[in-house]
C-alpha cells in the first residue's frame, strides 16, 4: 500500500494524488501570472518563481515513488519548503506591482490549499509509521 494516497485502490500514479493535483493547479496559476511580468524579470523573479513552484509538484511525485515512509515525509517537507518560497515570492511580486490583488489572492489561496493537504499527508504517513 502506498501511504501517500487517500484511497489505495484508486491510486495508480502520482497523478492521482490530490496533493499533486492541487499543486499542479498552483503551477498553472504561477506560470500564467508570470507571463505578464516585465522582461527584465525573466531571469530573476519569473525564473525563481517558476523553479520553486515546479519543485513542489516534482517533490510530491518523487516522494510518491519512495518505498520508505521517512523518505516520503522528507519529500513532502521539501515540497512545503518550496511552497513557502513561492508564498514569499508572490508577496514580493504583489508589493512590487507585478501581481494584481486579485491574482495574488488566487495564487495565495491555492498555496494555502496545497499546504493543508501536504501537512495532512505528512500526518497520515507519520501515523502509518506507528
Amino acid at each position: 500500500m502506498n501511504t501517500m494516497c487517500q484511497s489505495p485502490a484508486k491510486i495508480q500514479s502520482f497523478l492521482d494524488l490530490r496533493a499533486w493535483q492541487e499543486a499542479h493547479k498552483l503551477v498553472l496559476l504561477v506560470y500564467t501570472a508570470t507571463k505578464v511580468f516585465p522582461k527584465e524579470e525573466i531571469f530573476c523573479l519569473v525564473s525563481q518563481l517558476r523553479r520553486a513552484v515546479i519543485s513542489i509538484t516534482s517533490n510530491i511525485a518523487e516522494g510518491f515513488s519512495r518505498q520508505f515512509p521517512k523518505e516520503k515525509i522528507q519529500f513532502c517537507y521539501q515540497a512545503l519548503s518550496s511552497l513557502t518560497e513561492v508564498q514569499n515570492q508572490i508577496i514580493a511580486s504583489r508589493d512590487i506591482g507585478y501581481l494584481t490583488d486579485e491574482s495574488y489572492s488566487k495564487i495565495f489561496d491555492q498555496t494555502t490549499i496545497v499546504s493543508k493537504i501536504l501537512n495532512g499527508l505528512i500526518k497520515k504517513v507519520r501515523e502509518d509509521l506507528n
